[in-house]
């Protein structure tokens, strides 16, 4: 794992990297070898930035590249103070920043920060499908959009010192490594799904044209390493046993490769999952999941990303631990660096 004291560089989805030269009251940030914007830092009692240098570029990029640097820096930190001598417009109607009482003052908070889409989504951001409510399957729900193919997030993990990324599954791509993975013991025993090659392309195949499920392949520095599944709660088979809200997202998850494993892996990969699906539709108000109320492990690894066990309820193949991970929550908990 990388260590965040060491930090001088923060690559971005688009293949540039925010370049930083920091000591501790100054900042000075650089893109695509040139230079971006210096700040002055004042670090006590909170931490406030004033603008020292601006070099030509957009305000709102400036601004955005200065809070991610600082709160990649330092995870502990949940807002900035700027001093700025004109209103940042931009930066106020993005939600980047916002006013303060103090004229001249304007706060970024961490919570709002990382609600921000871009540039995680990339070229998959599309705006809020409207609603229009239909029934299927005797359940009333929205209509959903049609499903993304392709790369549909991507962050560097700075405290990983890797690149965490999720794609839509190509059964053609990833049926081999798929069937790998189930057929190993140590996932069948959770998911039971070992099967042909046959078998698990009708298994991928019957999801792929389901509206309600999307299927995914985890990546670090873009090689594949888990599987998961990503449904809208209000179809699935778990609404009937909590109230589900119309836009809540639930999840399947599958580390395959066994050099992925461990806690530090998990909190990397789980909470770029969850903001993944809180990103995608910002009506999202809670991520669940329902594990094996036996399987120990993973409920741990989910209670350290803020999940929590609502309850244990029996489905017809198993005995399952109701977890959920509200909205709110976990941007205000917010880790991501």
């Amino acid at each position: 794992m990388s260590n965040l004291n060491d930090l001088t560089a923060l690559a971005l989805p688009t293949g540039n990297s925010l370049v930083a030269d920091e000591t501790a009251s100054r900042l000075s940030l650089s893109l695509k070898g040139l230079p971006l914007i210096q700040l002055r830092l004042t670090r006590e009692p909170q931490l406030q930035v004033r603008v020292e240098a601006r070099f030509g570029r957009p305000d709102g990029q400036a601004f955005w590249a200065a809070c991610y640097w600082l709160f990649a820096r330092d995870p502990a930190c949940h807002h900035l103070t700027w001093q700025l001598d004109e209103v940042p417009t931009e930066a106020l109607l993005s939600g980047l920043l916002i006013s303060t009482e103090i004229v001249g003052h304007y706060r970024c908070e961490r919570t709002l920060f990382w609600q921000l889409p871009q540039p995680w989504l990339g070229a998959s951001l599309t705006p809020s499908y409207p609603q229009q409510m239909v029934i299927s399957g005797g359940k009333r729900h929205p209509l959903r959009p049609v499903k993304p193919q392709g790369e549909v997030y991507r962050r560097f993990d700075a405290r990983l010192g890797a690149w965490i990324s999720l794609r839509t599954v190509d059964i053609n791509l990833d049926l081999a490594r798929f069937n790998r993975w189930q057929n190993s013991p140590r996932v069948a025993s959770f998911w039971q799904e070992e099967g042909s090659l046959d078998q698990h392309r009708e298994y991928l195949s019957k999801l792929d044209v389901d509206p309600h499920a999307l299927t995914l392949i985890g990546c670090f520095d873009d090689q594949p390493f888990a599987y998961f599944e990503a449904y809208w709660a209000k179809e699935d088979r778990i609404a009937p046993f909590y109230e589900a809200g119309d836009y809540d997202r639930g999840i399947h998850m599958l580390v395959g490769e066994e050099n992925h494993r461990g806690p530090h892996k998990v909190a990397s990969w789980l909470s770029a999952l969850v903001h993944y699906l809180f990103l995608d539709d910002p009506r999202t108000q809670r991520v669940v999941a329902e594990p094996r109320a036996d399987n120990a492990k993973m409920i741990g690894h989910m209670q350290s990303q803020g999940f929590h066990c609502e309850k244990e309820f029996d489905f017809p193949h198993k005995r399952a631990a109701l977890m959920g991970l509200g909205r709110e929550r976990f941007f205000d908990r917010c880790k991501l660096a």
